[in-house]
């Protein structure tokens, strides 16, 4: 699938999406579309599990310590995207929510990949150190690391801005059948808080299958 420019006619997701308490910004962006242009080479897919991270209490947010240079993006305006090395392996995509001085992010966890699969997985090779053709198009960005391989996302794009721009939310007026929330996976702190959300059911969700 590739997506027109009729398909992304009034497409924008703007700056007061994001400017919202973040549990409700995390439910609305299940089913909205990051695009990834890099190079003239452009790369999507849909959101189908994301995670939330709010505030200085949160022993799970970056914001716990307080203000410093990394967590930096979490402290300014919406809608723009916090890219960091996750344990010196991956890259992690998260997306700005609350007023400025609210620190808060929304972890992308997985896409459905809806455009250019074949440039996926020459990036997702690349990053394995060996061939990806046998992936699935599922496959390609489940889990947070992969979906940041897969779309070429690096420290380059952090504090890019979401609204605009080559790295990118659009909505495309697609909406899941049914949402399942649960616990944050992959974390140590923070556990309890029931602030993952998924496309219940979708194959491209990340975690053990239910």
């Amino acid at each position: 699938m590739t997506m027109t420019g009729s398909d992304r006619a009034d497409a924008g997701v703007g700056q007061s999406f994001y400017a919202r308490p973040t549990l409700e910004v995390l439910e609305d962006l299940i089913g909205k579309v990051l695009l990834h242009d890099r190079g003239g080479r452009r790369t999507a897919g849909i959101i189908v599990e994301a995670e939330a991270y709010i505030g200085e209490s949160d022993p799970a947010c970056h914001a716990a310590p307080g203000p410093t240079t990394r967590n930096a993006p979490l402290y300014g305006p919406p809608g723009r995207a916090y890219v960091y090395l996750n344990y010196g392996l991956h890259y992690l995509v998260n997306a700005v929510t609350e007023p400025p001085g609210s620190p808060a992010a929304i972890l992308i966890r997985a896409l459905d990949p809806v455009e250019r699969l074949d440039l996926m997985r020459s990036r997702r090779g690349r990053a394995r150190r060996r061939g990806a053709a046998g992936l699935g198009r599922h496959e390609l960005c489940r889990g947070p690391g992969n979906v940041t391989a897969a779309l070429g996302i690096t420290l380059a794009q952090n504090q890019a801005d979401l609204t605009a721009g080559p790295l990118r939310i659009e909505d495309h007026h697609i909406r899941p059948d049914r949402l399942l929330w649960t616990p944050r996976i992959g974390i140590r702190v923070g556990t309890r808080r029931p602030w993952r959300c998924c496309w219940a059911d979708h194959p491209a969700v990340s975690g053990r299958r239910r």
